[in-house]
């Protein structure tokens, strides 16, 4: 599982305008673009953002190009949003 834990945007403040994303994984730690992403959850890849007591699953808006916003309990919300930017 894939945590997001920061974010980039450019060109606006919505989920459209995430260009660049930074997660941790385990041990891991890394930083990809919106479309290697989207392409890594397309692939069955589990992105999660924190947000006690539950973590939030992140999904593919499909979109053009398709951009990525978290799903809590069915409802589309705006957890990526309120990321730390870098």
């Amino acid at each position: 599982m894939r945590y997001i834990t920061q974010i980039r945007l450019e060109g606006g403040t919505l989920h459209e305008h995430i260009t660049r994303l930074r997660w941790v994984e385990a041990t891991q730690a890394g930083e990809c673009s919106r479309a290697d992403l989207v392409l890594w959850v397309q692939k069955g890849g589990d992105a999660r953002v924190r947000n006690r007591p539950m973590d939030v699953k992140v999904e593919v808006v499909d979109a053009t190009p398709p951009y990525l916003r978290t799903k809590a309990n069915g409802i589309s919300t705006d957890n990526l949003l309120t990321l730390p930017r870098f």
